[in-house]
């Protein structure tokens, strides 16, 4: 298997070098040079596996390059009770009548992105010895908040890395800035930026692509990678829970091995609801994946009407890892549906770059409808579904996640479907709790953070997770703010360069 780039289709590189750059020279983003299939027979195999063998199948259709033993050493790291609190890695909660939350949060930072980044450093460390490029490797992250501590604390101490993490200042929750600022570890760094998620990922991007920077780093021994959903090593591990998730539910009988399913994913930068259309793509009987956005709709809005448009008032929301208006992982969707066209995509993202916008063709506009379809939520409407979710199954959900009940309610009153449907479930409530508390008690509290965390315990009847509960009593490392324009400049130094 041979990885393109997005903006350049005749490149043909290994998983193991498209894991360790991360990103392409040329700016593109890599993808693999073909879908794998995966059969109901292999999914009904799969369903009697445990979790780490389950994800191990499906890498060895996308690692051709990475030998078996590498493989499950891989996943045998990641996914284990070491790092996750549950033996299932993840759970699957029934919520109401063929509705079914995929809760994603069980791992050691209490949110989805633990599901790759337990096994990232792993695949980046292998592929670097692979291809023997004796360098150290220096992983910068752009985060809307999860991102960050789940990379920060699967990259923490691992011997030949070191990362820097970028978030918006303001643009986190109380929660999320904690979990980043207490970080423990000898190669790891936090910075702040003054502005939104987009100004980090824009910052990110601009250094991973600057030639003087990379001659520097070069000289130094250094490279850059990425932990980002950019990176396939991040987006691959993704694929594998919608279709464990599957061999779950007809395992345990809640569906027929072969029936369609729908999946609906709370997204802001298209890479968790990607992962599920190559999911789809390789076999798995999905019908519809349905694309839940916050106020900052530029996902539903393109998806509706072809026209991708970042020009517009940006939203400090409660549900603030979706806070994000230029969705990087859009770009590897766009490839597929133009067959590959390179310099169809150069010319749309380059448009996007300099004007803020772009419009699809018609053709790309129908074949993105035939599998997508999108809403959004605002704040009163997503502390509202927290409340009547609550009030109606006891069941405790984050903001994150309410968007997607919201959205997914309105969808099954418009279209009148009621295939069952899977539910991404993002993050713990506790990450959240000031906007958790809040909805489910009417009004905002005046309690600190972790008294919040109590309260939210006595109502909710939900163990707190551990690595939240000890944050309380952690001093903060971390307290730098810069602007974007001084990111550069701030990696250098960290670097000593």
């Amino acid at each position: 298997m041979f990885y393109k780039s997005t903006r350049n289709s005749a490149l043909a590189v290994d998983s193991a070098t498209a894991i360790s750059q991360g990103i392409s020279a040329d700016g593109g983003l890599f993808v693999p040079s073909e879908i794998p299939s995966i059969t109901m027979d292999e999914i009904r195999h799969l369903s009697t596996m445990r979790y780490a063998d389950r994800a191990a199948y499906i890498f060895a259709k996308y690692l051709t390059d990475f030998t078996e033993a590498e493989i499950h050493h891989c996943t045998d790291s990641a996914y284990n009770t070491k790092a996750f609190e549950t033996d299932a890695i993840a759970e699957i909660s029934h919520l109401f009548d063929g509705t079914y939350m995929l809760e994603l949060w069980h791992g050691p930072t209490c949110a989805f992105k633990d599901m790759a980044l337990q096994v990232l450093p792993y695949f980046l460390t292998t592929a670097v010895k692979k291809k023997a490029l004796n360098k150290k490797i220096v992983i910068l992250v752009a985060t809307s908040g999860d991102t960050g501590k789940a990379a920060l604390d699967g990259f923490k101490d691992v011997p030949g890395t070191e990362i820097l993490v970028f978030y918006p200042e303001e643009g986190v929750s109380p929660m999320q800035k904690r979990q980043m600022r207490t970080q423990e570890g000898g190669n790891v760094g936090v910075c702040a930026i003054k502005g939104n998620f987009d100004d980090c990922q824009n910052g990110v991007k601009a250094i991973f692509t600057d030639p003087e920077v990379k001659q520097q780093l070069d000289q130094a021994g250094l490279m850059f990678s990425s932990a980002n959903s950019i990176n396939w090593g991040r987006l691959l591990p993704q694929i594998v829970y919608y279709i464990s998730a599957y061999a779950t539910l007809a395992a345990d009988g809640e569906i027929n091995f072969g029936d369609l399913i729908n999946v609906v994913v709370p997204t802001g930068n298209f890479g968790n609801i990607l992962a599920a259309y190559y999911a789809k793509k390789m076999g798995l009987p999905i019908k519809k994946l349905i694309c839940a956005s916050n106020i900052n709709k530029v996902l539903t809005d393109f998806i509706n009407t072809g026209v991708y448009n970042r020009n517009r008032e940006f939203f400090a929301t409660c549900s603030p890892s979706m806070d994000i208006l230029i969705s990087s992982n859009l770009e590897r969707l766009l490839y597929l549906l133009t067959g590959e066209d390179d310099a169809q995509i150069r010319e749309w993202f380059g448009a996007l770059a300099k004007e803020g916008t772009y419009t699809v063709t018609d053709a790309v506009k129908q074949a993105l409808q035939a599998d997508f379809c999108a809403g959004f939520c605002d704040d009163a409407d997503t502390k509202k579904t927290i409340h009547e979710i609550y009030e109606k199954y006891s069941y405790t959900c984050d903001t994150h996640t309410a968007v997607a009940v919201k959205v997914y309610k309105e969808y099954k009153e418009k279209t009148g479907d009621t295939t069952k449907t899977l539910i991404a479930s993002t993050a713990s409530p506790y990450k959240f709790s000031a906007s958790v508390l809040e909805a489910l008690e009417g009004a905002p509290s005046a309690l600190d953070e972790y008294a919040m965390i109590d309260a939210l315990a006595e109502r909710s009847k939900l163990e707190i997770p551990a690595a939240l509960a000890q944050l309380k009593n952690k001093s903060e490392r971390f307290t730098d703010s810069i602007a974007r324009t001084d990111m550069k400049d701030y990696v250098l130094r960290q670097l000593g360069l």
